[in-house]
C-alpha cells in the first residue's frame, strides 16, 4: 500500500468511526446516511485510490477541474455529484458526467439542465440547494433559493424532462438566525424535507453536514454528508 493510500484509508475509517458513532447517537442504522468524498482541488489519482478503498460518491464544485477528473476516471463505479454553484454556460460540460447536480436553486439553471440532459439522453438528479440566510433577494451568500421559494422550483425540477427531483441539500450559514447554529440548521432544513415530500414523496434526499459538522448533521437526519478535509486532508491552496 503506498503512503497515500494508507493516509486516506485511515482518514476514511475515522470517518466513518464519526458516522457510525453519531448514527449510533441518534438512534438511526449506519446504512441510513451516505458519504459523498469531496475530491475538489485533489487529482484523479486520489478518486481512484478512493475508490479503490470503497468510496462510491464523490463530489466536485468547479466544472473545469471535475471534467477531465471525471473523464479521466470514467472506468470506476463512481457516482459524481456537483456541489458548486453553476452558470449556465457549464451546463453543457456537467451534466456530461455529474448523476446528481446538488446546487439547484433557479428557475432557469432547471430549463438549461433539462434541455442538455435531453440532448444527452440522460436523467440527472437535482438537489435544490436551500439558503437558510436568504435576505431580500431571494438568494444566499453561498447560493441557494430561499424556503419560500422550494415548492414551486420543486414542481419546476419534476416537471421537466431529463430531470429527477431528488430532495434538498443546504450548506450551514455563516449570517443570518443560523449562523454558529448548524444543528438548528439541519434540523429546519428537515422540516422543510417534510413539507416538499408531501407533494413529492420520493424526494427523500438530504444532503447536509460537512467534515466540521457531520454529526449535527447526523442527529438532524440527514441522508447524504459531503467530507472532503476530513479525508483528504487540508486542501492545497490554488495559485
Amino acid at each position: 500500500m503506498t503512503d497515500r493510500k494508507h493516509e486516506l484509508a485511515a482518514n476514511l475509517a475515522k470517518v466513518e468511526e464519526r458516522i457510525a458513532a453519531a448514527c449510533a447517537a441518534a438512534g438511526r442504522p449506519r446504512e441510513d446516511v451516505t458519504l459523498i468524498v469531496v475530491t475538489k482541488t485533489y487529482p484523479a489519482d486520489d478518486v481512484r485510490i478512493l475508490s479503490e478503498l470503497g468510496v462510491r460518491h464523490v463530489a466536485e464544485n468547479r466544472d473545469q477541474d471535475a471534467a477531465p477528473k471525471a473523464a479521466a476516471c470514467s472506468d470506476l463505479p463512481l457516482s459524481w455529484h456537483f456541489v458548486g454553484q453553476l452558470q449556465t454556460n457549464k451546463v453543457r460540460s456537467v451534466v456530461g458526467y455529474a448523476d446528481v447536480v446538488q446546487s439547484v436553486d433557479r428557475a432557469r439553471l432547471v430549463t438549461a439542465l433539462s434541455k442538455e440532459a435531453v440532448r444527452a439522453g440522460r436523467e440527472v438528479g437535482c438537489l435544490l440547494q436551500v439558503a437558510l440566510d436568504a435576505g431580500e433577494s431571494g438568494r444566499g451568500e453561498r447560493g441557494g433559493v430561499a424556503p419560500s421559494g422550494i415548492e414551486e422550483l420543486a414542481d419546476l425540477v419534476a416537471g421537466s424532462d431529463g430531470l429527477r427531483f431528488d430532495g434538498l441539500m443546504t450548506v450551514a450559514p455563516l449570517t443570518g438566525e443560523y449562523a454558529g447554529r448548524q444543528q438548528a440548521a439541519f434540523e429546519h432544513l428537515m422540516d422543510l424535507s417534510t413539507c416538499v415530500r408531501r407533494a413529492h414523496p420520493a424526494a427523500n434526499m438530504v444532503s447536509a453536514g460537512m467534515s466540521a459538522d457531520l454529526e449535527q448533521a447526523v442527529a438532524a437526519g440527514a441522508t447524504h454528508v459531503r467530507v472532503g478535509t476530513a479525508v483528504l486532508g487540508v486542501r492545497p491552496v490554488l495559485g
